[in-house]
């Protein structure tokens, strides 16, 4: 090979390994550890979180090296049973950090659990990490937060996301819209009859880690509220920031597909729709899972 080739394909494939070195960084964080920083390890730290006079369990992974390092709040589900702390370790792993709480009510937290208090509470989280303090503590970047949700927590993260400007994107797997149009249609004379079948599907879902509630209360608490917790009523609040949203063959695709286009139609231009078949839990898709939270904060580090 003479000189002028070997330049070129050196040109080449330095441009190469260029374009693809973010996605290999992100492949490499859900499957390996990274090199150990001596001076600033990768750590956990426990806390309480304050909401409202109640003091969550909360606690988060730090990422290596000395920051500040951008944050993910982790919300998770109703009623928590999968936390999707493997996802929080594979965010940690590519130099994120990972925040993560129990709702008041919820798995030992005090205060009573509502739909309300998850909404309050995760507005509670992302001032604390907004307090310089607390930051500084966590190695945070104070001004570099994202909402990653399952399921409720997913609501919850489009919720609090569509309220506040200043968080930076929204992810969502499966996010339950708990104020689905048809609820708003349901007469009068039949609305006994519904909320009782809601309060069913939620026993269902599992109440013992939830203290201060009911299944029936939590229901009433969705009819009363379906107006103004519609995913299409965040729809013109969302359409500025990055949008990503992953479904499952759970039911609540069609929601989240409506909600995706609302936002295009709205002029969204940074709307992520990702599908994936497995389940409501992601049983069998977990490492695919990782990969495509962590390739959408890979996209947000690179602007």
């Amino acid at each position: 090979m003479n000189r002028r080739i070997f330049f070129l394909t050196a040109v080449l494939l330095s441009a190469t390994f260029a374009a693809v070195a973010p996605a290999l960084a992100q492949y490499s964080a859900v499957a390996a550890d990274p090199a150990p920083d001596r001076a600033y390890p990768a750590a956990m730290q426990s806390f309480q979180l304050p909401s409202h006079g109640a003091l969550l369990n909360a606690f988060a992974y730090i990422a290596a090296g000395a920051g500040p390092h951008p944050t993910v709040i982790l919300l998770h589900g109703f009623p928590g049973n999968e936390r999707n702390l493997d996802l929080a370790q594979s965010i940690r792993r590519a130099g994120w950090n990972a925040l993560y709480f129990d709702y008041r009510g919820s798995w030992g937290s005090p205060g009573a659990f509502s739909f309300t208090h998850c909404i309050e509470d995760t507005d509670a989280a992302i001032a604390y990490l907004r307090d310089p303090v607390h930051a500084a503590a966590l190695r945070a970047d104070r001004n570099t937060i994202v909402l990653a949700g399952h399921s409720m927590g997913g609501f919850m993260a489009l919720q609090a996301g569509a309220r506040d400007a200043g968080i930076k994107a929204v992810i969502t797997i499966s996010a339950a819209d708990l104020g689905a149009s048809r609820l708003q249609t349901i007469p009068a004379g039949k609305r006994d009859l519904a909320v009782n079948k809601l309060a069913s599907l939620l026993a269902a879902e599992g109440m013992a880690p939830l203290s201060g509630t009911t299944a029936v209360s939590l229901a009433s608490e969705v009819f009363s509220n379906a107006a103004q917790w519609n995913f299409a009523s965040l729809a013109p609040l969302l359409a500025t920031r990055p949008l990503v949203l992953i479904t499952s063959d759970d039911g609540w695709s069609a929601a989240n597909d409506a909600l995706a286009a609302a936002v295009t139609r709205l002029g969204g231009q940074k709307v992520k729709a990702i599908h994936m078949p497995t389940d409501h839990a992601y049983s069998d898709h977990r490492l695919a899972l990782q990969q495509a939270v962590l390739d959408s904060l890979a996209h947000l580090s690179q602007k």
